[in-house]
């Protein structure tokens, strides 16, 4: 299960995209009526003409990026596996996670692995693709033996591929940023069990405590230090920030945009950027990293920036994904 895109680089395609997207309450979690007014009211409006654009400097042959990536992702995962059907399911747009669901019904599936392709923990992601998976199993009146992949911001099956994937782009003098999806605060305080600990607590995303065991930001800076730890990268050699903000609310600090001007001022001439929160690459990592954030960079000083690709289809981490399908069901499954 992946977040989802538009079905055509279009504004009537994006706007249907957005209103599904914004209007769900683990997205923007603020009472009913206020969300309709702000969504509908105001973002509805104007958003989906400046939005339609970037997907169409991104688009592919084969259709939109993250769309293609993800369906290649699960192609290449069910050839690794046997007696294994993968299917993609969409928590907003197509193919839909209902689709997906009949398919594998249609195939005879009794054990069904409901699979969030977030590596980090999220009510607007991870949350509400289960909340959507099981509505949708209800609906359709089909009860298989049900097993969720749990989250794994540090589990070697996707640390190992993510930092092989970087490691050739870290040339001498480089600043490695690790770029993640954008939270408002909110969401993240919800997370904490103990209503004690996040923001309360100095340098409370890196501490590893019970409270914050399902908190976003700190699955973030746990992937953080394991990539550094495993690449060796000197305290000062890199930075965390957050992208993609959205609205009035306040955000984890800090942006991706202030941190990519600040690096620039500080004489940091060389950027490499990962944003490990996407496992397939899509407008936020394409055209807002790529294109966006690199033209802020090099007007501000900078003078070169690489975009790391996402891990996609990269065998390494079809091999990862493949582990940690194996570890999450009952009973080892051979691989081909």
């Amino acid at each position: 299960m992946n977040i989802g895109t538009p079905d055509e680089p279009t504004v009537k395609s994006v706007k249907s995209y957005l209103k599904e997207f914004l209007l769900d309450p683990d997205v923007i979690d603020i009472p009913a009526p206020l969300r309709h007014l702000l969504v509908r009211g105001i973002i509805l409006r104007t958003r989906p003409k400046k939005i339609a654009p970037r997907y169409r400097s991104i688009w592919m042959e084969e259709g939109s990026p993250l769309r293609v990536y993800t369906q290649r992702m699960a192609d290449a995962l069910e050839l690794s596996l046997d007696n294994v059907e993968c299917e993609v399911g969409m928590r907003y747009g197509n193919p839909s996670i209902r689709s997906g669901l009949e398919k594998l019904k249609e195939k005879g599936v009794e054990e069904l692995l409901l699979a969030p392709l977030f590596p980090h923990h999220a009510q607007a992601t991870t949350e509400s693709s289960l909340k959507q998976a099981y509505k949708q199993l209800r609906e359709m009146n089909w009860a298989p033996s049900i097993i969720e992949l749990p989250h794994f911001p540090s589990n070697p099956a996707f640390i190992e591929p993510l930092a092989q994937s970087i490691k050739p782009h870290l040339i001498k003098g480089a600043h490695l940023l690790f770029s993640y999806h954008g939270l408002p605060i909110s969401h993240v305080k919800r997370s904490d069990s103990s209503g004690k600990h996040c923001q309360k607590v100095n340098n409370c995303c890196t501490l590893d405590v019970d409270a914050n065991s399902m908190c976003y930001a700190h699955h973030c800076m746990l992937t953080t230090l394991c990539v550094v730890g495993a690449l060796g990268i000197s305290e000062g050699d890199w930075s965390i920030s957050y992208q993609s903000r959205l609205g009035p609310a306040k955000w984890l600090k800090p942006s991706t945009t202030e941190m990519v001007e600040l690096l620039a001022e500080k004489g940091k001439k060389n950027i490499v950027i990962v944003s490990p929160a996407f496992l397939a690459d899509g407008l936020e990592t394409l055209e807002e990293l790529d294109i966006e954030i690199r033209d802020h960079f090099l007007k501000h000083g900078g003078q070169e920036l690489t975009v790391v690709n996402c891990l996609n289809d990269n065998p390494n981490w079809i091999k990862g994904l493949g582990n940690l399908v194996q570890n999450a069901f009952s009973k080892p499954i051979p691989t081909n």
